[in-house]
């Protein structure tokens, strides 16, 4: 026996609401959207023409479609006709996925995403789905949609820039050698600029073009292949002169592009070339691509960011700055792992953003091993002389305060060191094993 199944019965239509469950993930979506500000709609309104799908409609049904893993504007334009919660989020009302990608590229997305991740957060806290005073950071690598050979490192153009500033400049100084062309006022002594390159250009093509009304204006024939002679060499001239010009103004636009970092993608200029995880035949791979910063709680993610830094430990200060500003969250426990500790990390926390950090230091995990806890070699388990500030070694040697040193890294954060040195290591038998210094030096030294 089977159940009633008939496609000629006719039925009534019903509310699409009472077929989906209160758990269902539409329903979520729809009251977040509801419970989010009114003001940040406005900038969708239309100022002329006719009138458009409501904002919050468009943006439900896009939170929905992507919980489903539906990213194209058209698996969301089949969505609406077929799935029951998408057609009760939009009210059987059908916008084209050309609509839809429209919508999802307005240039007030983005803030209105921030407001829904702000609601979204303030949600989860009233129904205690999280904690609120702190927040988890970690961060991914994800590959850019850019050919991986269209690279530009900053070390290839300070190398060829280099060549030719040094061509440029011997090949001026032999034009103005040779009486070719005049020698120009300049600045200074340094590499030929960008605009003094196209002034000799154009020194160059008036001097071709003289040599061509030469060579019209006379019927001696030796005459004129002597002057088309001389006017072939300014005209190879004229070419590297114009090649130089072309390849400065392109190293200039490279490093514009570029700003502070050290590589970036023909393809996709804001993709930086790093190191990738891994893959399944433990081959890390060089690739154009994004650092992604998260804060999460309770695996529930709160705020985001994408940086070009290919390490995380400077990202964790400009990180902060957009929960604290953008996503308004930035409670007591900043909780992340040894990849953000360092000690300007561990400075900003505490002073710039007032909070506390729980970040252990590079080396903590190394630390905690079998094999550093008892290595007697390593420096940092000598014998200690607080009061007289020397270091004792293995064989006995005193090391005591030699100076301090201060060192300046490329981000300009100047972390200052003591550095302890023994006296005499000559005839140690431990001096092969804990020296640090250079071979030739008679003494071996610990830095901290």
């Amino acid at each position: 026996m089977y159940k009633n199944y008939n496609m000629n019965q006719i039925t009534l239509p019903l509310e699409t609401e009472i077929l989906i469950p209160d758990s269902d993930i539409s329903k979520a979506v729809h009251t977040l959207v509801e419970s989010m500000p009114e003001d940040v709609f406005d900038g969708f309104r239309p100022s002329q023409g006719a009138s458009s799908y409501h904002p919050k409609m468009m943006l439900k049904i896009l939170l929905c479609a992507y919980s489903q893993s539906a990213f194209s504007g058209r698996k969301i334009e089949a969505l609406l006709q077929d799935s029951i919660r998408m057609m009760w989020l939009a009210q059987n009302q059908t916008p084209s996925y050309r609509t839809i990608n429209r919508f999802r590229a307005h240039p007030k997305m983005a803030a209105l995403l921030q407001s829904a991740f702000i609601q979204f957060r303030t949600q989860l806290e009233s129904n205690g789905l999280i904690e609120s005073d702190a927040i988890f950071i970690d961060g991914t690598k994800i590959e850019a949609n850019a050919n991986k050979y269209t690279f530009v490192f900053r070390k290839n153009i300070d190398r060829h820039e280099a060549a030719l500033l040094e061509k440029s400049k011997a090949k001026y100084e032999a034009l103005v050698e040779s009486e070719v062309i005049p020698e120009m006022i300049r600045e200074s002594e340094g590499p030929l600029t960008a605009s003094e390159l196209a002034h000799i250009h154009t020194q160059l093509i008036e001097s071709e073009t003289g040599l061509t009304e030469q060579i019209n204006g006379t019927e001696d024939m030796p005459t004129r292949k002597a002057i088309r002679s001389e006017r072939s060499e300014i005209r190879k001239s004229k070419k590297a002169m114009k090649d130089y010009l072309d390849r400065r103004l392109n190293y200039q636009r490279q490093r514009s592009l570029m700003g502070d970092r050290n590589s970036y993608s023909k393809t996709d200029t804001d993709a930086t070339f790093m190191r990738m995880k891994d893959d399944h035949m433990q081959n890390g791979q060089l690739k154009s691509g994004y650092n992604l910063q998260i804060a999460t709680n309770n695996q529930f993610v709160l705020g985001y960011d994408i940086y070009w830094n290919p390490t995380d430990t400077r990202t964790l200060d400009p990180f902060l700055h957009t929960m604290q500003h953008t996503f308004q969250h930035l409670p007591e426990y900043i909780v992340a792992d040894g990849g953000y500790g360092s000690e300007f990390n561990y400075e900003c926390v505490a002073d710039k953003y007032e909070r506390e950090a729980l970040i252990p230091y590079n080396t903590y995990y190394k630390e905690q091993k079998k094999r550093y806890k008892t290595d007697a070699i390593h420096p940092n388990h000598w014998e200690y002389n607080e009061i007289d500030d020397y270091y004792v070694c293995p064989n006995n040697r005193r090391l005591p305060l030699k100076r301090h040193t201060t060192r300046t890294d490329t981000y300009g954060y100047q972390r200052v060191f003591k550095i302890y040195e023994c006296e005499d290591c000559r005839d140690c038998p431990l001096m092969a094993l804990c020296k640090t210094s250079a071979p030739d030096q008679r003494n071996g030294f610990k830095k901290i």
